[in-house]
Order: structure tokens, then C-alpha cells, then sequence
């Protein structure tokens, strides 16, 4: 298997932020996709500096890999979820907190920064919307430059950005900057693109730099835990490690903090499951010429 896999930290919201990544990293994630939020780094703590090197460093003991999230439900506007955006006539607020959160990946050694497009708002044109979205995103890649942090687009649904094709078209529209990738979420495609994970997947190609990984059902934006919707995952994971993606792919159920612990070892469980045969029987291999070798492979094994 050449990627990673992750657990986003918006699903674990009940739960301080170190002990969300012990837990994360016990149950044998070696990636994190950490939403920078008001309880969990907040970018606009007086003392950020500080804590982002305390998270840092927490990181590095615990073996993980990370990518910042910019999905906060409320971190910019108390009152109006996800506003503003990059489409909102207070777009500079947006850019404002895109750029923090590059700063912030850069310092953590994050592998990209994840963002989205927003909705967009009443009475705003397509035309008008699309030139927003182009200038906003501009702003935030001479950040990105400045800092050797690559960003990842994200399409999602309901937003001006809702599909992979859209996406690509943006990164066309800007001349196909470097820094410019992608981010899938799984489940977005099977919620409203033309074709299933694997062939966007496929057509993301080396554009991709960040993945998500949670369920879906068509026409239904409601992230849901493997086996509850339509996806397929064992050919999700099976397209990703056949294009050779080497980044991290990190669940994404931020609606389950509730039970937390227990919905991300179901998780790596399914996972586990699902993951293409030669990694598993790579596995198999090692255990069998030494059988502590598990303890690294699958950390959380024998505890139960």
C-alpha cells in the first residue's frame, strides 16, 4: 500500500485535541486530517506559535502524517455556518483564514492545506461567483508559494465547486498552477458525480493530494460509515493504490463525535477489510518472520 491511512480530527470534536491523536494513532491511523477549529488549533489563538509547535511535536512522537482541514462549521461567523467564503462578498475573511491555515501547515509539516469553494450566496451570478472564486483562490496560492504548501481543492456538493470536472476546470481557468491539487471525498462521488470513486480517482490521476474517506448514498449529502451506503470500497482503495497515490487518505465522518472511539475502529476495521490483497499478504509475510512485527503493522492488535 503506498498511501496513508487517517482519521479526521472533526470527528472526534468531543475530545481534546492531543487525546483525539493518541487515540487516533493507538487504533492504528498513521495519518491525521486535522480541522483547524476554535477547540482544536484554533489559527487565531494569541498563542498559536506555541501550540502549533506543541502539535507538531505531538505529531512526531506519535508516528503521524497530517493535512490541514479548513471545514470549521463556525470558527469565522458564530452565527452562519461556513461563512464566509470564497464566493461571499467578505470573501477577504476567507482568504485571511486560508492563509493562517498555510502558515500553519507549513509549520507543522502538513503534507497540503484542503479547502473548498463555498455556496454560493442569493443573488451573486454564476459570472460573478466564478471570478470570486478565481481571484480568492490567486490570493491564497502566492501564500502557498511563499510557504512550499500545496493546496487541495475540494469539490463539494451544493457548493460552486460540486464536482471533480469543475475542479479541474478552476485549476485549468488559473493557468494549472503546481500548487494546485485536489481533494476527493469518496462519498461526494457517490453523492453526485456521473461516475463512482474509482474512476474519479483515476481521472484525479497525480493531481490528488488529499483524500477523504467515509460513505455515501446517491443524492445524499450525509457522510455515513463504510458498509451503510454505496460505496465501494475495496475498489476506492484499490484505485488509489493503482495510480501509486502516496498521500494520506483520512476518514471523514465529522457528524459521529459522539461515539468517536468506537466509529473509528469500526472504521479501520472495515479498512482493514477492504485493503488491496498484496498489502495484506505483504503483511501476512512479515508477522509470520516475526511475529512482534504486528505490533507495528496493527498497534491497537491483542488489546481488546
Amino acid at each position: 500500500m503506498t498511501f496513508a491511512l487517517g482519521y479526521g480530527t472533526n470527528g472526534f470534536a468531543n475530545h481534546r485535541l492531543d487525546d483525539a491523536l493518541a487515540l487516533i494513532a493507538d487504533l492504528g491511523y498513521t495519518g491525521v486530517a486535522l480541522t483547524l477549529d476554535h477547540h482544536h488549533l484554533d489559527p487565531f489563538a494569541p498563542d498559536l506559535a506555541r501550540r502549533v509547535g506543541e502539535v507538531a511535536a505531538r505529531l512526531d512522537r506519535l508516528g503521524l502524517r497530517v493535512v490541514v482541514e479548513t471545514g470549521a462549521r463556525y470558527l469565522l461567523d458564530p452565527g452562519r455556518k461556513h461563512h464566509p467564503t470564497l464566493v461571499s462578498d467578505e470573501q477577504e475573511v476567507r482568504v485571511d483564514f486560508l492563509l493562517r491555515a498555510v502558515e500553519v501547515a507549513a509549520d507543522l509539516g502538513a503534507d497540503c492545506v484542503s479547502f473548498w469553494s463555498g455556496i454560493v450566496p442569493d443573488g451573486v451570478a454564476d459570472d460573478e461567483a466564478w471570478r470570486r472564486m478565481r481571484s480568492g483562490v490567486a490570493a491564497v496560492l502566492e501564500g502557498a508559494d511563499r510557504h512550499g504548501v500545496p493546496l487541495g481543492l475540494e469539490p463539494e456538493p451544493g457548493m460552486l465547486v460540486e464536482r471533480l470536472d469543475q475542479a479541474l476546470r478552476l485549476r485549468a481557468d488559473l493557468g494549472s498552477p503546481a500548487r494546485l491539487g485536489i481533494t476527493l471525498d469518496v462519498g461526494h462521488c457517490v453523492a453526485v458525480e456521473p461516475r463512482d470513486a474509482a474512476a474519479c480517482i483515476r481521472q484525479a490521476g497525480d493531481l490528488l493530494v488529499n483524500v477523504q474517506l467515509d460513505d455515501m448514498r446517491p443524492g445524499v449529502h450525509e457522510h455515513l460509515e463504510f458498509g451503510e451506503g454505496e460505496l465501494d470500497l475495496a475498489a476506492t482503495l484499490g484505485a488509489l493504490d493503482e495510480i501509486g497515490y502516496t498521500g494520506l487518505a483520512a476518514v471523514e465522518l465529522p457528524r459521529h463525535s459522539h461515539a468517536a472511539p468506537d466509529v473509528a475502529r469500526r472504521a479501520m476495521t472495515a479498512l482493514r477489510a477492504a485493503l488491496p490483497k498484496p498489502w495484506l499478504a505483504d503483511a501476512e509475510r512479515a508477522v509470520r518472520a516475526d511475529p512482534a512485527a504486528i505490533r507495528t503493522l496493527f498497534p491497537a492488535a491483542g488489546r481488546e
